[in-house]
C-alpha cells in the first residue's frame, strides 16, 4: 500500500487521532507545506491538515512565478527584494524541473512606469540583491534589439527594454512536492480535514477538533503547538481563538486569463505597463499564453472566488493596449483562474500598494498565526515559524531541535544537478514516448510536472499497454498519470487531479472536457464509489470546469 494515497488515508487519520504532535499545522498551501518540511526535517513530530485539497486556495491561483519582486524596488522594499531574490535561486536548485528559467522582457515605453535610467539601475540593484550570476544577469536592449526579442511590442512608443531572468513554476505542484518531501521526514499529512475548534489545556491551545469531510467523522488532534497557516482564512481561526485583535487581513483578488499561444504568440515572458499605472505579466506556457493579474479588494465568499466580466475585460484591454497587433476578445479566452492574496491591512493604502511581507501573530493562548508573504518566500516564512516554535519548546520543555536544513533538501522528483540535466532528461523522455506519437510538448509537460517521477508514470504506461490494447495511447498515458497521482499524492477526486495535480483545468481545458468521464470511471472503480458519490464528484468537476471557462 502506498503511504500517501487515499487507500492509506484511514491509517494516516488514525495516527492523527492517537499521537500527540510537537506542531500541528492548519493549512495545506505552500506556507503550511513549507512549515511541515522545515519542522519535520529538524526532528519535530509534525501533523498537517487541510480543509479542502492541498493548494486549493491561494497556492494554486498565483501568477505561477518564482520571481525576485522587481516591482518592490519601486517601493524601496530592498529587504523583500533581497530575500525573495535569493530564495528564487535556492528553490530552483531544490526542484530544477519545477522551477524553470524564464527570460523576462520589460518594455520601456513613452510615459511608462520605468524609464531607461531607472530600469538599468533598478535591474543592476536587483542583480546584486538577488545574487544573480552568469547569463542570468540583466541586459539593457535598445529599440531594435527589443523588437528582435519581441516583435509584438508597440513600435511607435517603444524606447528599448530591460531583459532579465525569472523562474516559472506550477504553484500547486510545488506545494505537493514540498508536502511529499515532508512525509519522508515522518510528517503526518491529510486533506479534507477541517479545523472546527481549538482544544485548550491550562489556558493554552493544546490541539484542534476537526471534521473529516470525506468520512464525516469528528476527532481531536493533540499538539504542543498549533500553527494557523490558513491563508485567506487565517482571521476566521483567530476569531475562533478569540484573538483577532490588532492587525487584520486585507484580501485582494488576482485574476489570470489563458488564451492559445497562437492568439498571443509572445516569444518569452513580458512584464508590461497597464494604462492605470499597474504592471502585468504575459507568460507563454506550452501551447498557451496566460496573462494577469488584477489587484482588487475582495470581501465576498472566500470559498467561491470567480472571474467576472469586469476582470476579463480589464485584462484583455491591457494586453491589446500593449500589443497593438493583437486583438484579443472574450471569445479567445480558453480558461481563467481567480485567487486571493491574504495581505496585512494598512490604513489608507490601495490594494496594489499593500506590502507583500509576511507577519506572525501569537495569541495569549499561544496560537501561532502567519499571514501575508509570497510564494517565492515560502521557505523563509517557514524558517521564521519553526525558529519561533523551537525557542518556545526549548523554554518550556528544555528540549532543542536541529538547525534549519531545507536549503539543502532536494524536493521529490527534483534529483537533477541543474537545468541542463533537466533538458537532457526531457530529451530522453521525448525519445521514449515518440514511439507512440507523443510530442516534445508532452515530454515537457510530464517532466516539468513530475521530474524524475516521470519514470514511474511511464512504467505504469508500459504495464497498461500490456493490459488494455483496445484503449488509445492518450487514454493509457492519462490513466498511468492518474494512477500515479492517486497512489503517491493523496488525490481524492477528478477535480484534485485535473486542477491541482496537473493544471490541465487551467492550461488544457479541452483535454478535461474530452477525458473527464474516462477519469471519473477510474476513480469510481478504484474507490468503489456508489452512484450518489460518483454524481457528487461529477458535479464538482463540472462546476469547476464551468467556473474556469465562463465569466459569471
Amino acid at each position: 500500500m502506498q503511504q500517501f494515497s487515499f487507500q492509506n488515508r484511514a491509517n494516516i487519520n488514525n495516527s492523527l487521532k492517537a499521537e500527540e504532535f510537537d506542531i500541528l499545522i492548519i493549512g495545506g498551501g505552500i506556507t503550511g507545506a513549507g512549515i511541515a518540511l522545515d519542522a519535520a526535517s529538524r526532528g519535530m513530530k509534525v501533523a498537517l491538515v487541510e480543509k479542502n485539497d492541498f493548494a486549493s486556495g491561494t497556492s494554486s491561483k498565483s501568477t505561477k512565478l518564482i520571481h525576485g519582486g522587481l516591482r518592490y524596488l519601486k517601493q524601496f522594499d530592498f529587504w523583500l527584494v533581497k530575500e525573495v531574490g535569493t530564495e528564487r535561486a535556492i528553490v530552483h536548485k531544490l526542484a530544477p524541473h519545477l522551477v524553470v528559467p524564464e527570460k523576462m522582457i520589460l518594455p520601456l515605453i513613452e510615459g511608462g512606469t520605468y524609464g531607461s535610467w531607472l530600469t538599468s539601475i533598478g535591474l543592476k540593484v536587483y542583480d546584486i540583491l538577488a545574487s544573480v550570476e552568469g547569463e542570468d544577469k540583466r541586459k539593457m536592449l535598445d529599440k531594435k534589439e527589443a523588437l528582435e526579442k519581441e516583435p509584438l511590442l508597440p513600435k511607435s512608443i517603444l524606447n528599448g527594454a530591460g531583459y532579465y531572468a525569472e523562474y516559472r513554476t506550477d504553484d500547486a505542484r510545488l506545494t505537493i512536492e514540498v508536502l511529499k518531501t515532508a512525509l519522508q521526514y515522518g510528517a503526518k499529512i491529510s486533506n479534507y480535514i477541517e479545523a472546527k475548534n481549538f482544544i485548550y489545556k491550562d489556558n493554552r491551545v493544546a490541539g484542534v477538533k476537526v471534521f473529516d469531510t470525506i468520512s464525516h467523522e469528528e476527532f481531536h488532534i493533540n499538539a504542543k503547538y498549533v500553527v494557523n497557516a490558513a491563508g485567506p482564512w487565517v482571521d476566521e481561526l483567530r476569531q475562533l481563538n478569540h484573538s483577532k485583535i490588532g492587525k487584520r487581513l486585507h484580501l485582494t483578488k488576482g485574476v489570470h486569463l489563458v488564451v492559445s499561444h497562437e492568439k498571443l504568440p509572445v516569444q518569452q515572458s513580458v512584464y508590461f505597463d497597464v494604462p492605470d499605472g499597474r504592471m502585468m505579466f504575459a507568460i507563454p506556457r506550452g501551447k498557451v499564453t496566460y496573462f494577469g493579474t488584477t489587484d482588487t479588494n475582495y470581501q465576498k465568499d472566500k470559498d467561491n472566488v470567480t472571474t467576472n466580466l469586469v476582470d476579463a475585460t480589464y485584462l484583455i484591454s491591457a494586453v491589446n493596449n500593449m500589443f497593438p497587433d493583437i486583438n484579443l476578445t472574450l471569445d479567445d479566452v480558453q480558461s481563467s483562474w481567480a485567487g486571493l492574496r491574504p495581505l496585512i491591512h494598512e490604513e489608507g493604502k490601495s490594494a496594489s500598494e499593500l506590502s507583500r511581507k509576511d507577519e506572525i501573530f501569537v495569541s495569549e493562548t499561544e496560537l501561532i498565526s502567519i499571514a501575508g508573504g509570497k510564494l517565492t518566500g515560502y521557505r523563509k516564512m517557514a524558517e521564521r515559524i519553526v525558529d519561533l516554535v523551537a525557542k518556545k519548546y526549548d523554554r518550556r520543555f528544555a528540549i532543542s531541535f536541529d538547525e534549519i536544513k531545507t536549503k539543502e533538501i532536494v524536493l521529490s522528483g527534483g534529483t537533477f544537478k541543474d537545468f541542463n540535466e533537466v533538458k537532457s532528461y526531457t530529451d530522453a523522455i521525448q525519445n521514449r514516448i515518440a514511439e507512440v506519437d507523443f510530442d516534445r510538448k508532452y515530454a515537457e509537460y510530464l517532466v516539468y510536472n513530475y521530474g524524475k517521477q516521470t519514470d514511474l508514470i511511464l512504467q505504469k504506461y508500459d504495464d497498461l499497454s500490456l493490459q488494455m490494447s483496445e484503449e488509445g495511447e492518450p487514454k493509457k498515458m492519462l490513466q498511468a498519470e492518474v494512477l500515479f497521482c492517486i497512489e503517491n499524492e493523496m488525490t481524492c477526486s477528478p477535480t484534485d487531479f485535473f486542477m491541482r495535480r496537473t493544471g490541465r483545468l487551467f492550461f488544457d481545458a479541452k483535454s478535461v472536457v474530452m477525458y473527464k468521464d474516462f477519469v471519473l470511471d477510474i476513480f469510481k472503480t478504484l474507490f468503489l464509489w456508489d452512484d450518489k458519490t460518483t454524481q457528487h464528484y461529477q458535479q464538482e468537476l463540472a462546476y469547476h470546469l464551468k467556473t474556469a471557462t465562463t465569466f459569471l
